[in-house]
């Protein structure tokens, strides 16, 4: 399927996020990407059901600069790296942590809105486009799910 033997930059962590503590950073990074960058309007940024997902970080001293989320439902999303750490690996770590979780709790299957642009990414994972393009936040999408059944 994919790697998971992947080469971070020097000091950089993947890890379970806590949400208590760790949420100011999350909407740190939710806003300046998805907000700022995106123009993603911010009353469909924020949602009631985050509080109760899972959520990994990548953080380099502290510092939060990536963010990933999968809901109880099995759908992965949030995925958000700060401009200065996009290309090194950041987002596949990202998402390899959130699969694990995935496989974890037993999940057949997880599903996520890829951003059109970033559709390849997921393939390179097994995840398979479903339906037509559609608009989401005035941003094209492809509806994706990945097949967990035998994931490492």
């Amino acid at each position: 399927m994919f790697s998971t033997d992947l080469t971070l930059p020097l000091g950089i962590e993947i890890r379970a996020a806590d949400w208590s503590r760790d949420e100011p950073a999350i909407a740190t990074v939710r806003r300046r990407v998805f907000i700022d960058e995106q123009h993603v309007p911010e009353t469909m940024e924020w949602e009631g059901i985050d509080p109760a997902c899972d959520w990994f970080v990548a953080a380099l001293d502290g510092q939060v600069v990536g963010i990933a989320r999968l809901t109880a439902a099995g759908r992965i999303g949030r995925m958000a790296v700060l401009p200065d750490w996009r290309g090194r690996g950041l987002g596949s770590a990202l998402l390899t942590a959130i699969l694990g979780r995935a496989g974890e709790r037993g999940l057949a299957q997880v599903e996520l809105h890829a951003q059109t642009h970033a559709a390849g990414f997921y393939q390179g994972f097994g995840f398979a486009p479903v339906g037509p393009e559609f608009e989401e936040a005035g941003i094209p999408h492809r509806h994706m799910t990945l097949d967990l059944r035998g994931f490492p």
